[in-house]
């Protein structure tokens, strides 16, 4: 797409593809088919926004504006001049959607830097008044974190007073608040960590690894009498069933000597006299008379020797049970004694450091309390000084007040003659920011009259243009006024009022509307109507033919 330019009487050739990733040329002094002849590197936007800035807004009103990058400035004046349809006249700092998709810088400035870009277009601003907006935005800013700051402080000095009091057995109501309480925390604090250091005269815990190895010793030796006992109480069964046999054999035994003491004979098995026998001659064998005895001697003794040894093994198996007793009672009188003396100790221990804990959280409290009061005291300067210079500010805009007054009473004219002579419309601007208002039996606002202040606005605004005392070109565009929910009697009337403006007034102005809303019949032709253009058929489209 290819436009002419003229800026100030000097030609400009603008050529602008429709295509996404090709090159925009802006050059002064040529016409727009020389550059299809001579197309070398592009130039971009930037020469031409430039001239526009240097000639239109002037270096001194762009710097007034709050833009991010370079040729910022106007490209927010034209957004003003030329609203998105999208949003629908319902707000005056609403210039472009966000979802129109534009690249205008506008769509990420918030309304209070949109309300001083606009009060610099309509000279309505200052460079001080900026550098101390700038500066209260500065500080109300910090007051803020310095605010967030301080309820961070309360909220933990709160919670650790809370925890201090609970720790020391203390109501809330017994000690005063803030850093006056101190004092009371601390003395309660001290008496607990004194009531720690006192010990039970009864319980030595001078020396608790003495006592724990008094305790092992006797555990040990309960061991070891277990032991033998059970070797013991095991060996008595044996023994026991050793001398059942040795005095199963005696009967035997005892037979077999009184048998070879009266032997018989082996032929007829009658008893013999010895003599006889050595003199008889019918026997040659006779019984080990002498062995036998020894035999049997050595029974009897063997029988006595185990019962002695069972009798030791009672006797050792009663000796130990009663030492067995006697161990077992001094264990578990040590490790009772080890017992309380380690939850003395322990008891102790956590006491002595749950108030050294105290101490600490005292001292640690003391440190927020300051660091709280020194934050408070911060915040109030800042406030301070915020209220200081909102008064400034005030000062400010009772200097500018001549120029909403201005501006007053072009939007009270607009709003009459769309309303009706009973209505009347009234343009402020406070701490609160930019505000219109309706009167018609009563402040108005609905849907239709919110669009229609907007429209008021801009086109009091173009009419302070007219006269020179803004800082924007005497140009307004609004794209389909009608849908913003605007009355037909109204849109008609806007119509006859710009008008009047045409026939009552010398400077020049350009005023276009763009609608799918038929203007009144007076305006349906020449030189008011410019253009009328349809979906279809192709020619009669905006570029008269369907693009590819």
């Amino acid at each position: 797409m290819s436009a002419e330019v003229m800026l100030k009487g000097r030609l400009w050739a603008v050529l602008r593809p429709l295509g996404v990733g090709r090159g925009h040329f802006a050059v002064e002094g040529v016409l727009p088919e020389q550059l299809f002849e001579h197309l070398s590197e592009p130039t971009g936007m930037a020469p031409l926004l430039n001239a526009i800035e240097q000639q239109v807004l002037s270096p001194q009103v762009a710097r007034l504006m709050s833009t991010d990058q370079a040729h910022d400035a106007w490209r927010v004046a034209l957004a003003w001049l030329t609203r998105d349809q999208e949003c629908r006249f319902d707000h005056v700092l609403d210039w472009r959607a966000a979802e129109s998709n534009s690249e205008s810088p506008t769509r990420a400035m918030s309304r209070s830097r949109l309300q001083e870009a606009m009060r610099a277009l309509i000279a309505a601003i200052s460079s001080e008044e900026i550098e101390l907006q700038a500066e209260a935005s500065a500080q109300g800013d910090a007051h803020k974190a310095k605010l967030h700051e301080l309820g961070r402080w309360q909220w933990a000095c709160e919670n650790l007073r809370t925890e201090v009091l609970h720790a020391v057995g203390l109501m809330a109501t017994e000690v005063p608040e803030g850093r006056l309480g101190l004092d009371t925390l601390r003395q309660a604090a001290r008496q607990k960590l004194a009531q720690a250091a006192k010990t039970d005269a009864t319980v030595d815990v001078s020396n608790l690894g003495e006592l724990r190895q008094r305790g092992r010793d006797a555990a040990q030796a309960v061991a070891e009498l277990d032991k033998q006992l059970a070797v013991l109480t095991n060996s008595l069964p044996l023994h026991e069933s050793l001398l059942a046999n040795l005095r199963a054999e005696l009967p035997g035994s005892s037979a077999r000597l009184r048998d070879a003491e009266v032997p018989s004979c082996q032929v007829c098995e009658v008893p013999i006299d010895r003599v006889l026998a050595d003199g008889c001659k019918l026997s040659h064998k006779l019984p080990d008379l002498a062995a036998l005895r020894q035999r049997h001697e050595a029974l009897q003794k063997q029988v006595q020797t185990k019962q002695a040894e069972i009798g030791l093994v009672k006797q050792n198996t009663a000796l130990v049970q009663q030492q067995l007793l006697a161990a077992r009672a001094a264990r578990d009188a040590l490790q009772q004694t080890l017992a309380k003396a380690e939850r003395l100790s322990d008891n102790r221990s956590l006491a002595w450091r749950q108030g050294r804990k105290n101490l600490d959280d005292i001292q640690r409290l003391e440190r927020d309390w300051a660091a709280c009061e020194l934050a408070q005291a911060q915040a109030a300067q800042l406030q301070a000084q915020m209220d200081a210079k909102r008064e400034r500010m005030a000062a400010f805009r009772d200097q500018q007040a001549e120029v909403f007054a201005r501006l007053s009473t072009y939007f009270d004219a607009v709003i009459r003659a769309a309303v009706g002579p009973t209505a009347s419309g009234r343009v402020s601007l406070d701490g609160n920011g930019l505000k219109l208002t309706v009167q018609w039996g009563g402040e108005r606002s609905t849907a239709a009259i919110e669009s229609l202040k907007v429209i008021a606005f801009d086109l009091a605004v173009m009419c302070m243009s007219m006269a020179g005392t803004t800082h924007l070109p005497a140009f307004l565009l609004h794209d389909s006024p009608r849908e913003a929910d605007l009355g037909l009697s109204v849109y008609h009337r806007l119509f006859d009022v710009v008008r009047g403006l045409e026939g009552a007034s010398s400077p020049a102005f350009q005023y276009i509307v763009t609608t799918t809303t038929q203007p009144p019949p007076a305006f349906q032709q020449q030189p008011w109507l410019r253009e009328t253009l349809r979906g279809a058929p192709p020619s009669e489209r905006l570029l008269r033919c369907d693009l590819p």
